[in-house]
């Protein structure tokens, strides 16, 4: 299969090349969780309250997420910036290392998840009605998340090799499987919320399998090995701190949101936040996937010292995010109810979930400078400054006001919503204000010293 030609493609193309397929991996792969809202929303009688028990679990989900990125998207910068410099020996032992962690890291979270899954949803806002429904969801989920963390982390060090489209197809074969089992387990075995689950964790094995075939195969110049010895630990780890901050402030956000809905407006604004944020989950996903398209190429550039085209990379990706999330505005702003749709037909909340999507992305292209400047950061291995971010706009904003803004003007469950759009503006700007003044002048240092001159903007 052919490979992006880093070393040799032009910037543009290779953002495309690696984003493209991508974009389709990242939007399967939202399929696993939204293919279940989904069908969960539509379960006679009770979808409402589906929805509302699969939410409660979120936090844990996130949580699960972000470990699957301290690993995964920490360690594939660091594996760019060698193959970038020619070390293909360090390069493997990042690889190895990272898959290691992330094997030992999900045996972990499973046993815990286990053992303590209803005193942690009793802690992010459940009460005793919903916790039979959640818990059941819950504790069948945890059981793939071995298969959901190696296929998901592994994906990072796959595409930064080149291989995006093998990277696209494991994500593939696993939403394709959701997609035709979550209807049968659900609705024909009858199964309901817990048939979700297992649909889930029989397709994220599928997609493992595939990613530990490829891994394995003589096409993969990086075979993977499990050896109880982790070299280049500490900074795999320290450079994912700042993606795992971004999964767990998340998770933080969702418990407070949680609460204090619960607290202002009862279980049915539990439900309202579960689709606000399922289509969050949708929309987010295109910038997403242009970012973490460019950060191969910024790593491997800025490794190998040309930084004319880390900068001109840094344009691409903005050229393609910022007029995105104008689009996404507008189209919230102007059709609400469409996205609602996707995930409840419950007409009764209809008028509550259209107004909190309004407030919810009401800055929402400010978003594409917190990525843009957290991407940068991260693929250069600026790891404080990553990670400054990351707290800055979830636990230094979003948390406080999300129990500050109800208790104000009395905007009760409104204030709740408000949070995002208020952090989006003081976080992105400030993210992207810092990048800009810090990575540049590096750069055009960088180039001084190459013999090229300044770089320019």
């Amino acid at each position: 299969m052919k490979k992006v030609d880093f070393e040799n493609g032009r910037i543009t193309q290779n953002i495309l090349q690696t984003a493209l397929p991508m974009l389709v991996a990242q939007v399967l792969n939202l399929l696993y969780s939204i293919v279940d809202r989904i069908y969960i929303g539509r379960i006679p009688g009770s979808g409402t309250l589906g929805l509302g028990a699969v939410g409660l679990c979120f936090p844990i989900i996130i949580i699960i997420t972000g470990f699957t990125n301290m690993f995964g998207l920490g360690g594939s910068p660091l594996f760019s910036m060698e193959l970038g410099r020619g070390d293909k020996e360090k390069a493997a032992e990042i690889q190895n290392t990272a898959f290691r962690l992330l094997v030992v890291a999900a045996a972990v979270i499973i046993l815990v998840g286990e053992i303590f899954g209803k005193g942690l949803l009793l802690l992010f806002g459940a009460t005793q009605n919903e916790i039979p429904l959640s818990l059941s969801y819950l504790r069948i989920y945890l059981l793939g998340t071995v298969f959901l963390m190696v296929s998901t982390g592994m994906n990072s060090y796959i595409n930064a090799q080149g291989y995006s489209k093998r990277g696209m197809y494991s994500v593939m074969i696993g939403a394709l499987a959701n997609l035709v089992l979550d209807p049968i387990f659900i609705f024909a075995f009858g199964m309901g919320v817990q048939g979700a689950a297992v649909a889930t964790v029989i397709s994220q094995f599928l997609s493992f399998s595939y990613v530990m075939h490829f891994l394995r195969s003589r096409e993969n110049a990086f075979p993977v090995s499990f050896a109880f010895r982790f070299p280049h630990g500490k900074e795999i780890a320290g450079l994912g701190t700042a993606p795992f901050i971004m999964q767990f402030t998340n998770s933080l956000v969702q418990v407070a949101c949680n609460q204090v809905l619960m607290a202002f407006g009862g279980a049915v604004y539990v439900s309202v936040m579960t689709i606000v944020s399922s289509v969050r989950s949708i929309l987010d996903t295109p910038v997403m996937a242009v970012t973490e398209g460019t950060t191969p190429i910024l790593s491997y550039n800025y490794g190998a010292c040309r930084p004319a085209k880390v900068k001109k990379a840094v344009r691409v990706m903005m050229l393609l995010a910022v007029p995105y999330t104008l689009l996404v505005w507008i189209l919230i702003m102007v059709f609400p109810q469409w996205f609602i749709h996707i995930f409840s037909s419950d007409g009764t909340i209809m008028a509550d979930a259209s107004k909190a999507l309004h407030l919810y992305f009401l800055a929402f292209i400010f978003q594409s400078l917190q990525y843009s400047g957290q991407t940068v950061f991260k693929a250069l291995n600026k790891k404080g400054k990553a990670i400054f971010f990351s707290l800055f706009r979830k636990v230094v904003m979003v948390v406080p006001l999300t129990y500050l803004l109800p208790h104000i003007a009395g905007l009760g469950t409104d204030g709740v919503f408000l949070a995002e759009p208020v952090s989006n503006v003081i976080g992105g700007l400030a993210c992207f204000t810092v990048m800009l003044l810090t990575i540049w002048p590096e750069l055009n240092r960088m180039a001084i010293k190459n013999g090229e001159g300044n770089t320019g903007g």
